[in-house]
């Protein structure tokens, strides 16, 4: 950049001052100022002509060639023309008698327009002389316009009305707008359409505050285009490139949009170019460049690139009037120069010399006026040094700093550096100090610690450094070369300690040397000598936060934490007020040491945690202890452990190791710090080693936690039953079974004893059962291993009636029949004694007995079927002879042969008639013992009804309605049985059901629906009976329903097999109708039957299948809220156990929301903490099997296919979708199953996982065509 010439104040005195180049040519500019007059100068600064106005200049206007200039002045109606060609003035009478106050040439033609204060306008042709006046076109003064490429003009005045007319003056269209117009120019506008483009839009501004766009060809849809408020009023506009606006605001700011429809009003570039105020802009497209004038200097800027600053110019006069203080000889040439207050320092030929500036009138003594350095003895040579207020410094070709202090006049610091040290740069006051050395590597030293820390990524062509001289940034300064400024931070107190931070970069302008750093503004020399100021990057949106946008408060947040300026980073968190941002400058504040401010932002955000931490520490004198604690905080353990271990307390690592349950390196530190604690550590981890399936490792680390010292009793006797169970899980059973029996610990042997019950090792796991007196397990086990010998053996002492029931079995099966009617007596169940004693025992009066005392009817049936006759008969043969036998009295008789001989005794030749058999029921009042006997036997419907009829008259409900139901009189039978009270067991309203379903009338059906649904009673009853009613009418759909609302309510009461079996029986219901099933009842069924399979793989030791299964239970875990944390717990076990530690962490993760954390099991509760604390997202992939439909690849336990969108049949055995090659179903229920895994399963279990029936492998066969198992059965 240079300048060709300057036109001084004396030349245009005043203010404002106006000028106008000459168009097309450039030889010429005019200027005036508020001295009435233009002065017109060619390209060098020559005046060619003066033209006197009878007032101050209003405007002035270059016609298209540049030939004519035309000026009007205040207070005149006339137009000056100056032509260029002749330099010779004319003066036109415009024939207006109001002065004129606006003129604009035509773009193309010699076509001059100008506007009068009463809006009244003049168009003059040059080439003909013509003046057409057009009175009347605006109501006040005509304040700007401007010509289109054609022939329109745009006129704008004070009467905020905007017209558009032709060269003739004939007005086209006219719009108002809400404020003063001003700045007009015609602009083509892009569009998306391909229509040719015209001229047909007027840009101007309105009220200095909107940019509007005006179409005149489309009036009706104007463009206004608004600003923030920050910005300022509008100063200046350009259009440049393809459509885009730079926009100059009076506050600094210049913005850049695009006025292409699709992009219209958004900002692409904006820029705080000056600090107070921007006056103007303009744009050579040309030369591609832009330039902006504000704050007494001139910036260009790089259309490509206006972000960065080319050029700057300075305005600003040059200083005058330096004063000499003092002359100086030296005793060589002077390298550098360093000043402060009253002393000055020289460099030459590799020395310093140090002396006071002016010693006249100063009382100083005359060995402190001057000194020469290095000493005589030293033989070094001086290359850089520096001079603050109290030092002078200066480093060596032997790479020594040296730090001598003025006041003492001696050496208070010396620093010694691997290489000569080459340039040094001290802050203002002498406590730091930047130095490069001969390797051109930069460092910053601190001589209080005397400790340099190397400047990162430090550029070899650096020249200088300025450190900041405001006083809130003390720790900033800057590094700069020839084309950028690099801006660094050294921050002295961090929990890492001090370090130095590169913050960004500031490209610097073309010869532009930085002088002086000021709260981030760089003081610069220009080429000319003046000074001009650059912004650096890293500080450009510090100031005003308003009317910002949430992603430049952000950036804002960014740099005032790296700059340390945390008020600043407070107001910018109350204007963001999310929690990231407020725990952003928390952590800054933790890393920075920063305590009370940290207290106060966790305040803010009401983290009573943090805060109750903080002030625990904030005491805390040892520096490396309280960074080590702030490190812990932040989760940076590993700095934690290396300051703890550096600090007072030591021991301090080890508890934190401890506590984050890193056991390797808390077993590490024990070693240096805590031997005693080994132990106890040991155990710990061989705990969690456990946990995770690492049963090598886990007894080894038991075996090394064992202390023998009696004082840590309870210790040893856990460690010991760690190496009792892993010893077990590791194959040794007989040391694990051996410590196990000498453990003191019942619970252990149980442990144990599930172990090895899960290892098939039957006759160990019965045996420690025993040794721990659980005596129905160890019963149990040596059933499972055929002992019957023990079982015998342990039979006092088990109280289980199944393993009771079972001993029995075994026994009758061995006819030991003796043996077994004991067992079954302690199972209680008594059918199986009474059939023993009479079919192998040949006791039928302990039978009869038994019968009496247990009142068991299928008991007395047997007796009966032995006697070969019906209790009816029996009674009334009896009755006839005159005996008076109760039923109970008949079980009395000793032998059948006895009985017999009786009964044929006592009947002969005596009839027996129903009228004395009615009668004597009667008179004895057993008819409900009658009722029982008939009720088996084959009866007519007139037997029925009379003893219907004599319970209603005895108001007995039920029984009057059980007999109304036998002899087929519905209608009264339902109505007894709905008038019979409720029992436990609600056997009126099954019979009820059963009624209606006998009869089949409507009517009926509505008066028990009515009942049940309580609107006769007011008492609704238990869905099950409604589900059970539609099914005795077979009305499937409405009982599906019901199942579903039946098996809802049971999942949330926690009765998942209920719930399951409910929907099962319902399920086949339908299936066997041919009706479609409810996906509802289809998707419920199978997240129930995933669950029960969860139990099933897991007791198989199969925890892949197990947690695969869990897995998609914990997805739909809303249906199990009963066992939400369970279900979860079991989730994250498995999942961990099988592999799947990312599912693990994510179902831990959930967990450890606050309505689940206080109710998780203690025995889980810290191993899930540890896994939401060091996370693991390793997990394989799923396998993958294709789609028996499309044969697409997908996850096996993927029941929707992406490629076909159908739901797949899945097997009952795993969960996992069907395959094709693979295929078989449950003889009993015909679900689908993988064949092989039904036969692994099979191994295991005896029955069918779905419908619970008893599976002979041999019956499982493998499906050739399994068409019918894809064709849909559930709606979709």
């Amino acid at each position: 950049m240079k300048r060709v010439f300057t036109i001084s104040e004396k030349s245009v005195p005043g203010f404002p001052v106006q000028f106008a180049w000459q168009k097309t040519l450039g030889n010429f500019i005019a200027v005036t100022g508020c001295n009435n007059t233009v002065k017109i100068f060619d390209r060098h600064g020559q005046k060619k002509n003066e033209i006197g106005l009878p007032g101050s200049c209003i405007a002035m206007d270059w016609d298209q060639d540049g030939d004519t200039l035309a000026i009007i002045a205040d207070k005149s109606s006339s137009i000056y023309l100056w032509d260029a060609n002749t330099n010779k003035t004319s003066l036109m009478d415009t024939t207006m008698k109001e002065p004129m106050s606006f003129l604009r040439w035509s773009k193309s033609e010699a076509l001059l327009a100008a506007g009068t204060a009463k809006g009244n306008v003049l168009i003059y042709n040059r080439q003909t002389s013509r003046r057409i006046p057009i009175l009347g076109k605006h109501t006040k003064r005509i304040t700007c316009g401007c010509w289109s490429s054609g022939k329109f003009i745009a006129l704008g005045g004070e009467d905020k009305i905007i017209t558009i007319s032709n060269h003739e003056g004939d007005t086209i269209t006219t719009t108002s707008v809400k404020g003063e117009p001003s700045n007009m120019e015609f602009i083509v506008m892009k569009t998306d359409d391909r229509t040719p483009l015209h001229e047909t839009t007027v840009s101007f501004v309105v009220g200095q505050k909107t940019l509007y766009l005006f179409n005149f060809k489309k009036p009706g849809d104007p463009i206004e285009l608004q600003f923030q408020q920050r910005y300022g009023n509008i100063v200046s506009y350009k259009w440049f490139g393809d459509s885009y606006i730079m926009i100059g605001f009076s506050f600094g700011f210049f913005v850049v949009i695009s006025t292409h429809i699709r992009e219209i009003g958004h900002e692409i570039i904006r820029a705080s170019n000056y600090k107070d105020s921007l006056t103007c802009i303009a744009i050579s497209q040309s030369l591609n460049k832009a330039a902006t004038c504000g704050d007494d200097c001139i910036k260009i800027h790089d259309l490509s690139d206006l972000t960065e600053i080319y050029a700057i110019i300075n305005l600003e006069d040059e200083n005058k009037g330096v004063k000499k203080l003092k002359d100086m000889e030296y005793l060589g040439t002077v390298v550098s120069m360093c000043l402060n207050s009253d002393y000055a320092a020289a460099l030459f030929e590799g020395k310093v010399q140090l002396h006071m500036i002016e010693s006249e009138g100063l009382d100083t003594q005359e060995e402190r006026e001057t000194r020469l350095f290095p000493d005589m003895d030293n033989k070094s040579r001086i290359l850089c040094h520096a001079l603050t207020g109290d030092f002078l410094i200066y480093g060596t070709d032997t790479g020594v700093i040296q730090y001598f202090y003025v006041e003492d006049w001696q050496y208070v610091n010396e620093y010694r550096h691997s290489v000569s040290v080459r340039k040094i740069f001290p802050d203002p006051n002498g406590s730091r100090l930047v130095f490069i050395d001969d390797k051109s590597d930069g460092f910053v030293y601190c001589p209080v610690n005397d400790v340099a820390f190397e400047i990162p990524n430090f550029q070899p062509t650096v020249k200088g450094i300025l450190w900041e001289n405001w006083p809130m940034d003390k720790g900033v300064f800057v590094a700069y070369d020839d084309d950028k400024i690099y801006t660094y931070v050294f921050h002295k107190d961090t929990i890492q300690g001090s370090k130095v931070i590169l913050a960004g970069g500031t490209k610097v302008p073309y010869s532009h040397k930085p002088l002086l750093l000021y709260n981030g503004e760089v003081t610069c020399q220009t080429q000319s000598g003046k000074t001009n100021s650059v912004f650096l990057s890293t500080h450009s949106l510090l100031g005003n936060f308003k009317d910002l946008e949430p992603h430049e408060l952000k950036q804002i947040l960014t740099q005032t934490l790296m700059l340390k300026r945390f008020s600043e980073a407070w107001e910018v968190c109350k204007l963001l007020n999310n929690q990231s941002s407020w725990n952003e400058l928390a952590r800054a504040c933790l890393h920075h040491m920063e305590l009370d401010f940290a207290i106060r932002v966790y305040r803010t955000i009401k983290n009573v945690g943090m805060v109750m931490s903080i002030e625990q520490i904030k005491g805390i004198e040892d520096h490396n202890l309280l960074a080590g604690h702030l490190a812990m905080f932040t989760n940076d353990f590993n700095l934690a452990q290396d300051l703890y271990l550096a600090s007072s307390c030591p021991d301090a690592a080890l508890e934190m190791r401890r506590d984050l349950q890193h056991w390797d390196s808390a077993l590490q530190l024990a070693k240096r710090l805590a031997l005693d604690q080994i132990s106890f550590i040991s155990k710990e981890y061989a705990v969690q080693l456990e946990f995770t399936g690492d049963y090598v490792n886990a007894l080894a680390h038991y075996e090394k936690g064992i202390t023998g010292n009696n004082k840590f009793q309870e210790h040893d006797e856990a460690c010991l039953a760690g190496v009792a169970q892993m010893s077990i899980r590791m194959g040794d059973i007989r040391r694990g079974v051996n410590q196990a029996i000498k453990h003191p610990s019942r619970m252990l042997k149980r442990d144990c004893g599930a172990i090895l019950e899960s290892m098939k090792q039957f006759s160990e796991a019965a045996q420690l059962y025993e040794k721990g007196q659980y005596y129905d397990k160890a019963a149990s086990v040596y059933i499972r291993c055929k002992n019957w010998a023990k079982v015998g053996e342990l039979l006092p002492s088990v109280s289980s009636p199944k393993i009771h029931l079972q001993y029995a079995k075994a026994k009758e099966a061995d006819g030991r029949y003796k043996e077994a009617v004991l067992a079954y007596e302690n199972a209680k169940q008594w059918d199986n004694v009474i059939r023993l004693y009479l079919d192998h025992l040949n006791n039928p009066e302990k039978a009869v007995s038994i019968v009496r005392e247990t009142q068991s009817l299928e008991g007395a049936k047997m007796v009966a079927r032995l006697l070969k006759h019906s209790w009816r008969e029996l009674c009334m043969h009896w009755m006839c002879g005159g005996l008076c036998y109760t039923t109970w009295q008949l079980q009395n008789i000793r032998t059948t042969r006895k009985l017999f001989v009786m009964y044929r005794g006592k009947s002969k030749g005596q009839p027996v008639t129903r009228q004395r058999l009615s009668q004597w029921i009667v008179q004895h009042n057993k008819m409900e013992i009658y009722a029982d006997i008939i009720s088996s036997e084959d009866t007519t419907n007139e037997d029925y009804q009379s003893i219907a009829l004599y319970f209603e008259g005895e108001k007995k409900h039920f029984q009057a309605g059980k007999f109304f139901l036998l002899c087929g009189q519905y209608a009264r039978a339902l109505k007894h049985f709905l008038k019979s009270p409720n029992t436990d067991d609600n056997l009126a309203i099954e019979m009820a059901i059963e009624t209606v379903g006998q009869a089949k009338d409507e009517a009926l059906t509505n008066q028990l629906i009515d009942y049940l649904m309580g609107e006769s009673d007011g008492i609704p009853k238990d869905a099950k009976y409604l589900f059970r009613l539609y099914m005795a009418l077979k009305q499937y759909r409405e009982a599906a329903r019901t199942a579903i609302i039946i098996a809802r309510e049971e999942q949330c009461a926690g009765n998942y097999r209920n719930a399951h079996d409910v929907l099962f029986s319902m399920y086949s219901e339908l299936k066997t109708q041919k009706i479609k099933i409810p996906s509802e009842m289809a998707t419920n069924l199978m997240i129930l039957h995933s669950y029960i399979l969860v139990k099933i793989h897991v007791k198989c030791g199969d925890h892949m299948k197990g947690a695969r299964m869990l897995i998609r239970v914990a997805n739909n875990i809303s249906k199990f809220p009963s066992h939400i944390v369970p279900i979860l717990t079991s989730t994250v076990i498995e999942c961990h156990r099988a592999g799947l530690k990312k599912s693990a962490f994510g179902f831990a993760a959930m967990l450890m929301r606050p309505e689940y954390r206080n109710k998780i099991d203690l025995k889980y509760k810290k191993k899930i903490e540890t896994m939401v604390r060091r996370p693991d997202t390793s997990e394989t992939e799923e396998p993958t099997t294709p789609c028996p439909y499309c044969e697409f690849l997908l996850p096996e336990c993927e029941l929707l296919c992406p490629g076909c969108k159908n739901n797949l049949p899945y097997c009952i055995a795993t969960g996992r979708h069907m395959v094709k090659d693979d295929w078989t179903a449950c003889p009993h229920c015909d679900f689908p199953s993988l064949y092989s895994e039904f036969r692994n399963l099979l191994q295991n279990e005896s029955t069918c996982p779905m419908c619970s029936e008893k599976v002979n492998i041999v019956s499982l066969k493998k499906i050739a065509d399994y068409t019918p198992y894809l064709k849909p059965e559930v709606e979709q």
